[in-house]
This record gives structure tokens, C-alpha cells and sequence, in this order.
């Protein structure tokens, strides 16, 4: 089995642009995780007031309620994020599997980045529907 020093070669210069994919799918995941912190962390505030309170609070019940759904939209989007990193990883393991081995795996490598593009996809759109939820709240729920 022999390999090709120029396979090889063409084969890092291919990964550079999941790398760079990676490198966002990372920031991604950072501002998620900040993200689902603040929501947690305002949670317990609002948890604790509910505690204190010897009424029933509708307004601390449902901003309780919507951080809970918050939080578990950030929660799906990142895991969805991850899911996509993991995709990418894969395609540049499967391309340079394929140079070292002689193996055509193009069908592979496209699938999986098919596989990575829709993760990517829907943890955007978790992301952007938390972030309307966030600003929905911020403006329609003035006591």
C-alpha cells in the first residue's frame, strides 16, 4: 500500500476549511454555554423568590416557565452544535482515511458534511428562536 506524499498533502489543504468550520462550531458553543449560564443563574433567582413568597406569583411563574423553555432551547442547540463538531472531525478523518488507504470515500465525506451543515442548521435556529424569546420577554413582560 503505497501513499502518496501529494495525496497527503492535498488532503491538509482540504482540511483547512472544516478546520475553520470547527473553529466557529467552537465560538458557537462558547456563547451558547454563556448563554444557558445567565439562564440558569437567573433561574435560581427567581426559583428562590417563588420559595420566599407566600402567594401565588403568576408573573415569577411564568418568567420561570420561559426560562425553563430558554434554557432548553440552549440546551438542544448545543448539542446540536457538539453533533456538528463531532460531523466535522469525522470528515477530516474519513478524507484522510481515504488518502492514506486508497479508499474512495467521497460519498462518505459528503454525506457527513451534509450531516454537519444540518446541525449546524438547526442550532442556529434554536439559537435565534432563544434569542427572540429573550427579547420577547424583555419587551412584553413590564410589570
Amino acid at each position: 500500500m503505497e501513499t502518496h506524499l501529494t495525496d497527503i498533502t492535498r488532503v491538509i489543504q482540504l482540511s483547512v476549511a472544516p478546520a475553520f468550520l470547527l473553529v466557529a462550531m467552537g465560538t458557537l458553543i462558547n456563547i451558547l454555554a454563556a448563554r444557558l449560564a445567565r439562564i440558569v443563574d437567573r433561574r435560581r433567582v427567581v426559583q428562590e423568590r417563588l420559595c420566599t413568597l407566600s402567594g401565588e406569583d403568576v408573573a415569577e411563574q411564568q418568567e420561570r416557565a420561559q426560562l425553563i423553555r430558554r434554557g432548553n432551547l440552549i440546551y438542544f442547540a448545543i448539542l446540536f452544535a457538539v453533533l456538528g463538531a463531532l460531523l466535522i472531525c469525522l470528515v477530516v478523518a474519513a478524507a484522510f482515511l481515504g488518502a492514506l488507504l486508497s479508499i474512495e470515500l467521497a460519498e462518505v465525506v459528503a454525506g457527513l458534511f451534509v450531516l454537519t451543515m444540518v446541525s449546524m442548521v438547526i442550532a442556529w435556529s434554536l439559537f435565534l428562536w432563544e434569542v427572540y424569546l429573550a427579547v420577547w420577554a424583555g419587551t412584553h413582560n413590564r410589570r
